[in-house]
């Protein structure tokens, strides 16, 4: 992995494997752990990387304070959107900002090794380059469907050409392929229309958030622990989060009775409720929702006039025999509802599943049940940033139809994805079984996503000396053991996660 020059970067004691935990509570952590393919090595090995014990801290250049000072009194802490001062994101935190490694913070699977999948590459390299499509030899370097794919998606987008802007909302074609992905997976029709493509799914939720949010008045239900980004994305837009906490004792279960209690406790505050954010698989307690219990959830949104924002970006990631996931919106369709019955949006996003394309930036958000009014207003929210990158439209496309039986790459596609999701549930499995074998160390069994969230009991004394330094103890302990060990963990607090 390339470096700036300018930066020290600490070596790694062992190159073959990366476990990073993320530590997220005094009474939990979060953690991702991704392989490294630094050698052919037994696959699933897991070790622990450790920074050198004498590794130099990095060496920065900093401008002269006083040729700055005039400069930096344009601009201060203090005179800032306070909005921004207010947001948080805990996986690019503290800890992590100290961390002088390779990062394993956030799920990132090509950063350490992971490959992309052949079929999505060569679609792709073939759009950037369409010229190699009227090569001598073209079909010696790749496939015949990668070429059929490429040929098409280059005929929907405008003068072939991936370096110019689209359409606002995403190429109509892509959108359609995607919308045909989607009827594929549930069973029920999609609208082109309907779909929003962006830069993944962040962009998307905090499109959502800007749109509904109109004041500290306006809440959304989030789920605690939740993925920071939500609770971010809520404090940037002026808004109030409003807390319903999953249950650890029954797998992270997402309990009605929990969303009634919060959704009440709010409205007596005077705060609007807008929204229900529900993450299926979890992100970062790794549970898969029962169909039952997605029931339960449309109803509640449906009876209470809620907005259902689900984050389904790791659908593919689905680890156990016993669950499957199941869109929201499938879910609600097949209840009888439709349109005129639900608001309902669905995220997903190129960076997760078993394609790990996080750099490449592609998501979309389906956008069912709003009127024609507020889709116009959607619209030009997107339109403020004129489009989504194209090779992100291009791979959204590719993962909601990828190679089906018949196509020629149909059997190295499934066996690269296969050997991706086998090795993720194989390490989980691992993981928990670790942790649960640790003295003073609970955790739950993984069912999806990437992400496990074990709690642990810090003693007294160092509780006791977290306060001394008035830190808090997950902040202290998470800061300490990356000093003595180079492991990075998160606080939990930064998800929200009670101690």
């Amino acid at each position: 992995m390339a470096l700036p020059s300018d930066r020290s970067i600490c070596p790694l004691r062992r190159e073959e494997y990366i476990l990073s935990p993320h530590f997220v509570s005094y009474s939990a952590f979060w953690v991702f752990a991704l392989r490294r393919f630094a050698t052919g090595r037994a696959k699933d090995s897991l070790l622990v990387s450790e920074l050198s014990s004498r590794c130099p801290p990095p060496s920065l250049t900093v401008a002269d304070s006083a040729a700055m000072e005039p400069a930096a009194r344009v601009v201060t802490v203090e005179s800032i959107n306070p909005k921004v001062l207010q947001c948080e994101y805990a996986v690019r935190g503290e800890i992590v900002i100290h961390a002088q490694i390779l990062y394993c913070n956030i799920g990132n699977p090509q950063s350490l090794g992971q490959h992309p999948i052949t079929f999505f590459r060569e679609v792709l390299a073939l759009c950037d380059h369409p010229s190699l499509l009227d090569k001598t030899g073209i079909h010696a370097l790749f496939s015949a469907d990668a070429i059929a794919r490429a040929q098409q998606i280059l005929d929907v987008i405008p003068g072939k050409a991936t370096g110019a802007y689209s359409h606002s909302q995403g190429i109509k074609g892509l959108r359609d392929a995607i919308a045909a992905g989607i009827s594929y997976r549930d069973g029920f029709p999609a609208n082109p229309d309907d779909i929003f493509l962006t830069d993944g799914a962040s962009p998307a939720v905090h499109m959502m958030m800007q749109l509904l949010i109109r004041s500290e008045k306006d809440g959304i239900l989030c789920p605690i622990p939740q993925y920071p980004l939500y609770s971010a994305s809520i404090a940037l837009h002026g808004g109030s989060l409003v807390p319903y906490y999953l249950d650890e004792s029954t797998g992270w279960g997402l309990e009605i009775a929990e969303l009634k209690k919060q959704l009440d406790v709010a409205r007596s505050k005077g705060v609007t409720v807008r929204a229900l954010v529900v993450i299926n698989p979890g992100n970062p307690t790794g549970q898969v929702l029962a169909e039952e219990n997605q029931k339960q959830i449309v109803d509640f949104c449906k009876n209470e006039g809620l907005v259902l924002l689900a984050d389904e970006v790791y659908q593919e990631n689905i680890y156990v025999d016993d669950k499957k996931f199941n869109s929201f919106k499938k879910i609600a369709r097949s209840m009888g509802y439709g349109d005129e019955d639900l608001p309902l949006v669905s995220f997903q996003s190129v960076s997760k599943g078993y394609y790990g394309e996080c750099g490449k930036r592609g998501g979309y958000m389906e956008v069912t049940g709003f009127s024609a009014e507020v889709r116009e207003q959607i619209y030009k929210l997107a339109s403020v940033n004129l489009c989504s990158n194209i090779s992100g439209q291009i791979l959204a496309s590719l993962v909601m139809n990828p190679p089906k039986i018949g196509d020629e790459s149909y059997e190295s596609f499934n066996v690269e994805k296969q050997g991706i999701l086998s090795s993720l549930a194989r390490r989980a499995k691992a993981l928990q079984d670790a942790f649960n074998s640790l003295e003073g160390v609970t955790c739950n069994k993984t069912e999806g996503a990437m992400y496990l969230f074990p709690r642990l009991h810090l003693p007294n004394k160092a509780i006791q000396a977290a306060k001394a330094v008035n830190a808090a103890p997950d902040a202290f302990y998470a800061r300490r053991l990356l000093d003595a060990t180079g492991i990075v963990v998160v606080p939990g607090s930064g998800f929200g996660q009670a101690s």
